[in-house]
């Protein structure tokens, strides 16, 4: 079975939430994730059978990915690696949303340097 892409509408409004958890931090990643750019595969949860849309960012510096599930929510997840503009001794792995078309939500993910 082919992965269809999700709605372009709606990967464009992921990519653009992507970006802006990332400028809430006073950071920039250009203009990744380029959804034009994922390519897609079908993912089927060992429990419930259903099956998923993955989304996947790779063969640049970062890597993402982004799960469309079958009853319209989305966990997306892409790499930022740039220091923390705040905490010397840390910086920002990645950057998560999730939810669903209508609502959005997110969170960076923060690591410290290893010492």
């Amino acid at each position: 079975m082919t992965a269809h892409p999700p709605d372009p509408d709606f990967g464009e409004a992921v990519c653009t939430a992507l970006r802006s958890q990332v400028e809430k931090l006073g950071l920039s990643i250009g203009d990744e994730p380029v959804w034009a750019e994922a390519t897609f595969e079908e993912a089927t949860d060992p429990f419930s059978q259903e099956v998923s849309v993955v989304a996947y960012w790779r063969g640049k510096a970062r890597f993402g990915k982004a799960t469309f599930f079958p009853d319209g929510r989305i966990f997306a997840e892409y790499q930022v690696l740039l220091p923390h503009p705040e905490k010397a001794d840390s910086y920002i792995d990645s950057v998560q949303i999730w939810g669903n078309p209508q609502k959005l939500s997110g969170e960076a993910v923060i690591a410290e340097y290893m010492k």
